[in-house]
């Protein structure tokens, strides 16, 4: 069972205008709501690719409301635990002549410790040995920093694979538990580190980093430039052909989707870099907060370029 987890999801508003124009009104040439959330996006991701899980997290109000049923309008199974609050909403402004985008987040709805104790329960029922448990995105008010970490020993404890995508102190804390996987972005592991990601060997620096705090794997999101995924014996560097970028926003979560997939079949680490950097491709090649079809996905995996990286002992690479 695949399941990811979703404690502050989004319903994303997204609205196209022929140019962004500052202190001036702009009219909308287009318009769609999306489910979102990072784990909801690895969920749509997965369903997308024909792979069956379930979406955990905290739901509540009216946009709760549309987020969960159009969840499940889309097929995909969800055990949620309902709050008081009223489930965030973000809007996403896209420039079309320009192909850019303004995306802003609201903070989301604080999580009453009754409704936080509610979702551990429900965690503690559900997870099973062999799981792999996909922890995704930012904390909702009201919970402790150190939330994922506790997610990642509870589900360990049980025998499953907890994934972490995050960032700040809930991405250090959880790194301190040793998830099985961990995905941040270039900025995320500059923050974690305390030291720059722009050579190859500082690359290798942040990867080195993260495998010493005993995590098996660490898969450094290189935006347009692909993914640095690396384990204690290998690393590879797969990057994606050029493509006509439509929106970004998602591209993470459907290449983490893409590496939950692949590990959940046992592939080879050439095999799940490519196959990630492929899903994520497929995603930015879409209107939207949108992910692509298994069909693209194919086609796209064929173009992915894969070179090895070594990974040395600790110590051995300086910064440049």
């Amino acid at each position: 069972m695949i399941v990811t987890v979703t404690l502050n999801p989004v319903l994303d508003h997204t609205l196209t205008v022929p140019r962004i124009v500052f202190n001036e009104m702009m009219r909308a040439t287009a318009s769609r709501l999306d489910w979102g959330g990072k784990g909801f996006n690895v969920s749509r991701a997965l369903h997308s690719l024909g792979v069956e899980g379930v979406a955990m997290g905290f739901v509540g109000g009216a946009a709760g409301q549309m987020l969960e049923r159009g969840l499940s309008d889309m097929g995909i199974a969800t055990d949620f635990i309902r709050i008081a609050g009223e489930t965030r909403t973000s809007i996403v402004v896209t420039d079309a002549a320009m192909e850019r985008y303004i995306k802003v987040n609201e903070a989301g709805p604080t999580v009453r410790a009754e409704e936080l104790a509610a979702f551990l329960d429900r965690v503690r029922e559900r997870v099973r040995p062999g799981d792999i448990w996909v922890l995704s995105g930012s904390l909702p008010p009201g919970v402790p920093s150190d939330l994922y970490a506790q997610l990642i020993t509870l589900v360990q404890a049980q025998g499953a694979k907890p994934f972490l995508d995050t960032s700040g102190k809930p991405l250090e804390l959880g790194c301190a538990a040793s998830p099985y996987l961990v995905k941040p972005n270039v900025v995320e592991a500059e923050e974690v580190t305390g030291r720059k990601v722009d050579s190859d060997a500082n690359m290798l620096n942040a990867v080195e980093f993260f495998l010493r705090q005993g995590i098996e794997l660490i898969a450094l999101s290189l935006g347009a430039d692909g993914l640095l995924l690396a384990s204690k014996r290998q690393a590879v560097w797969a990057r994606p052909p050029r493509v006509r970028v439509r929106n970004p926003v998602g591209a993470g979560d459907a290449l983490l989707a893409g590496i939950t997939w692949a590990v959940q079949r046992g592939l080879p680490l050439e095999e799940t870099a490519r196959l990630g950097v492929a899903t994520g491709t497929a995603a930015a090649m879409r209107e939207g907060v949108s992910v692509g079809t298994r069909a693209e996905v194919e086609a796209l995996y064929e173009q992915i370029r894969v070179e090895e990286r070594k990974i040395r002992p600790e110590g051995e690479y300086r910064e440049q």
